[in-house]
């Protein structure tokens, strides 16, 4: 019997291993039970809605094959499945969501990992993914099931019959309210775009062109399943070849998204691949400053504290949350934040949807360098002249599984100092967080599937950071 957890992402496992049609069935009970309970529940906040439930899927293998398996089991309890025409982008699905009112949403997506693995990321009414207290729920109601010997008679793979919708107009109207792309079209960019045989196509790389009005050079956007033996990931490795193009000329700006269009890499006319933390204070100054939106910031507990820097130097309240976007999204629902951001690669704006939108942080940036005519590294230099460096890594090292606990077990004690330096604060609000002098910290938090812990670290020179990691290793390895 497998045991299906969602994580910070949804539920993942490897295709015809953990992700077989059989446990997708059975999560897809446990999310039609779930919703069942709210439907009938007064209290709750899509009670007496119409049972309409969005599907839709990534390019991965078998995509359209499970959401069928999906939609056929919300059927059979009096659910209204409504699929996306084609593979959609997370966010795409996650507006859709919002725009049609409906009381959920299932995406079928494993998004940057690699090619052997599926996914099933449940979202709630208002596109925001899951929260831990409504997944506790549906894995429990999974677990019933299993335990009891529940199995659903289904048509042939593939062959059940479900409404579908095109998502993609009312995506395109929404962006269009947020990004300013007569400011795009003015400034007449060359851009190189990255897809990664992703959903991205024919969104960003069509609104860049058609309403931008730049010249995009396009990488990678057909339909591959396997992404072409890569990683489907927009880092400074998956975005090589639009660096390539940028170097040599062809392009003044490299914008790419990962399998599922939800993170997003950015390449500067110098070949510079910028950093998911950099992109996330780029895009408060920007919004702050030259759009003039009011309200905070928000950011994860491992995200640069450059964030913080830009949000002090415009007198921004910043909030800080534990790992996972569905953290951000909440406090975006809450009140007025203008732009949520992760160290990962996941980034939204106020007015927006509460989940990760990588086609909208790459419009950011064009917008940006539209707007000051100048490339990226030369407005994130101007800004550290007054916020001074900040130079960040992630490292995992591998703890054996008989230590793990014992050494976390220290962590959560505190500790005096890390390396020669003093610890100022302890944050435990996910993880453990050492805040040091001169605004360098660095964090520690355990993988729940491997036997290691992740370690980052952010410091005020490449030299400091070194040092900071032998200090760490030394910390973890005894």
């Amino acid at each position: 019997m497998t045991s299906i957890k969602f994580g910070t992402s949804g539920w993942r496992g490897l295709i015809a291993r953990d992700f077989t049609f059989e446990n997708v069935r059975f999560a897809a009970q446990g999310i039609a039970d779930y919703l069942k309970g709210e439907l009938a529940d007064p209290a709750s906040s899509i009670h007496g809605r119409k049972p309409e439930v969005v599907i839709g899927h990534d390019t991965r293998f078998l995509g359209r094959e499970f959401s069928l398996a999906v939609a056929e089991v919300l059927a059979a309890n009096g659910l209204i499945p409504l699929l996306c025409q084609r593979d959609a982008p997370t966010p795409v699905i996650a507006h859709s969501i919002r725009a049609r009112k409906a009381v959920g949403g299932i995406n079928m997506t494993a998004s940057h990992n690699p090619a052997e693995y599926q996914g099933l990321k449940f979202s709630v009414s208002n596109g925001a993914a899951a929260p831990p207290e409504v997944t506790k729920k549906i894995e429990a109601a999974i677990r019933g099931h299993q335990e009891a010997g529940w199995t659903f008679k289904s048509v042939v793979v593939g062959t059940f019959e479900c409404k579908t919708f095109d998502p993609m107009p009312s995506y395109l109207k929404q962006v269009r309210r947020l990004i300013d792309f007569d400011a795009i079209r003015k400034a007449r960019l060359k851009i190189a775009v990255e897809l990664m045989y992703g959903t991205g196509r024919g969104y960003l790389d069509t609104l860049l062109e058609e309403d931008g009005g730049a010249k995009v050079l396009r990488f990678h956007d057909e339909l591959n399943p396997s992404f072409g033996g890569h990683h489907p990931e927009p880092n400074a490795e998956g975005m090589e070849e639009a660096r390539k193009a940028v170097l040599g000329g062809k392009a003044t700006l490299g914008l790419g998204l990962d399998g599922d269009a939800d993170r997003f890499g950015i390449v500067d006319r110098d070949g510079t691949w910028l950093t998911p933390n950099q992109i996330l204070a780029l895009a408060l100054y920007h919004l702050k400053k030259n759009r003039g939106w009011t309200g905070g910031v928000v950011r994860t507990v491992p995200t640069s504290h450059q964030v913080d820097a830009v949000a002090e130097l415009l007198g921004v309240e910043l909030h800080e949350t534990p790992v996972g976007f569905k953290y951000i999204g909440a406090l975006m629902e809450s009140g007025p934040i203008i732009v949520g951001g992760e160290e990962s690669g996941g980034l939204s704006v106020k007015g927006h949807v509460p989940e990760k939108d990588g086609i909208l942080a790459c419009l950011l940036m064009a917008e940006l360098v539209a707007t000051e005519r100048k490339p990226l590294m030369k407005i994130l230099a101007a800004l550290e002249k007054k916020t001074g460096e900040f130079h960040t890594t992630r490292i995992n090292v591998a703890i054996p599984a008989d230590k793990k606990v014992a050494l976390l077990v220290r962590l959560s004690g505190g500790l005096d100092k890390v390396g020669n330096l003093k610890v100022e604060k302890f944050i435990t609000t996910d993880g453990f967080k050492f805040l040091l002098p001169n605004r360098e910290w660095v964090a520690f938090r355990a993988s729940g599937t491997e036997p290691l812990i992740r370690c980052y670290i952010e410091a005020k020179s490449a030299a400091q950071m070194k040092k900071l990691e032998k200090a760490c290793k030394a910390i973890l390895l005894g």
